[in-house]
């Protein structure tokens, strides 16, 4: 989702602080489906997430012989830009706003070439302020975000917010016959009217133009990105940051941010099979699948970090609250020794996180044969997972044997310079989404 105001616009919102007070309209209006140019025409946002079937008991997954990267594909030609233009877009100064159940991540991206990441930061977040995605209290989260970026002294007139939940998510569909840009956005809107699960009067909604041909008989085809939230999510996440006095210049869908992240854009490789990047949150985790163009497919699953401690609690008799210190001792990938614990309580944790993330990577195989039944899906090329919880010694490849398909773990550190007071020696993929969400590629 792109920031979609003008040049002029943007330059009066710097001056202006009191921009915070905007109307939600004026700001939903900058939604866009996925690229990260302000000149770029956004479009789209709307769950997938009930319409997945669940997988089988043993799934199979197409896979490709090597991995496609994740783009974006432009939708209209544009004038040159002067020298000068050229420059500003080049030395743009980026934060991108990460807002988790269990923290605060923020990532200060300046985008002069190469994307340099001159200062992240995280801090814990006081539980039920935000809930599977969704804000609780706005006033409370809003003096939580104060505190914030006045401690780590990060702007807040140039913030990019990430938002995902079960209310928001990603659908493609085609559409045929249509030239007008007008007639084509009507024809959108209905559409959305008949595969969204929400009322249009209650959803805020952008779109981009993913392909579009013109047929031998001239017909023309397009197929569109659709993306939908809930009006009152997007309030919510809106009214924390202007009490916080935070200028948000756009909002993404957190699937967007997480491909940007993990992969540069690259030109499309017909023999390559889908970008799949998974990251791990505290109670939810976000599935982006790219064909190296743009994002084709999202989905937000109720399973995150949490799951892992509320399964070692159990075997433990313990409060999941209790157990996150021997979560991050446990190893997947060979013996382990737990301070406090005996060799039979190690190896009956290990087995109630392995039991635990069975079902997990049946969800994750369950979604990615949902994309591979949709129209001019590809095989899976690579799967990257990233986020705090992938840090545990041997997930990813342990989730990978159990879905039959291999995961390894990504890093959002080696898609930016990193500037002389970044340190991400600890859980770099805590920071995978915020990062994205400041690249401007």
């Amino acid at each position: 989702m792109d920031e979609l105001r003008p040049e002029q616009e943007r330059d009066d919102a710097r001056e202006d602080t009191s921009s915070s007070e905007e109307p939600i309209d004026a700001v939903i209006n900058r939604l866009a489906a996925y690229s990260d140019a302000v000149e770029d025409e956004g479009h789209a946002v709307e769950d997938v997430t009930n319409a997945v079937e669940p997988g089988a008991e043993e799934p199979v997954l197409e896979l490709a012989g090597e991995p496609r990267r994740f783009g974006r594909l432009r939708n209209r030609e544009r004038a040159p830009k002067s020298p000068k233009e050229r420059k500003e877009k080049r030395a743009k100064r980026l934060v991108g706003l990460k807002i988790g159940s269990s923290q605060i991540a923020a990532a200060h991206v300046v985008n002069n070439g190469a994307p340099e990441l001159v200062e992240a930061a995280r801090e814990p977040l006081e539980p039920g302020l935000v809930v599977a995605g969704e804000i609780r209290d706005p006033e409370v989260l809003g003096d939580a975000l104060k505190r914030f970026f006045d401690l780590h002294k990060l702007p807040k007139n140039a913030v990019r917010l990430g938002v995902s939940n079960n209310r928001i998510g990603v659908r493609t569909f085609e559409i045929e016959g249509i030239s007008d840009p007008q007639m084509l956005e009507n024809a959108i809107r209905f559409r959305a009217e008949e595969v969204l699960p929400i009322p249009l009067d209650q959803a805020v909604l952008d779109y981009v133009v993913l392909d579009e041909r013109t047929a031998e008989d001239g017909t023309e085809w397009r197929r569109i990105l659709l993306v939908v939230a809930y009006r009152d999510v997007v309030d919510r996440y809106l009214q924390a940051c202007r009490r916080a006095g935070i200028q948000v210049v756009g909002i993404d869908h957190e699937a967007f941010a997480l491909l940007r992240a993990l992969q540069p854009p690259s030109d499309r490789v017909d023999s390559a099979g889908a970008l799949v990047a998974v990251t791990i949150g505290h109670d939810r985790t976000t599935i982006a699948v790219s064909t190296g163009t743009h994002c084709e497919f999202a989905r937000v699953l109720d399973w995150g970090g949490w799951s892992l401690n509320v399964a070692i609690a159990r075997e433990l008799d313990r409060a999941p609250t209790e157990v996150e210190s021997i979560k991050r001792q446990l190893s997947l990938s060979g013996p382990t020794q737990i301070e406090g614990l005996s060799d039979e309580q190690v190896t009956k944790v290990r087995d109630g996180v392995q039991r635990a993330l069975t079902g997990f990577a049946r969800e994750i195989v369950s979604s990615l044969q949902f994309y591979q039944a949709q129209p001019g899906s590809h095989g899976i090329g690579e799967i990257l997972m990233t986020g705090g919880a992938a840090h545990m010694d041997g997930l990813p490849e342990a989730v990978g044997e159990l879905a039959g398909v291999p995961i390894r773990l990504g890093d959002p550190s080696r898609r930016v310079k990193l500037g002389p007071k970044v340190d991400l020696a600890e859980q770099p993929g805590s920071y995978s989404v915020a990062i994205g969400l400041g690249i401007e590629d």
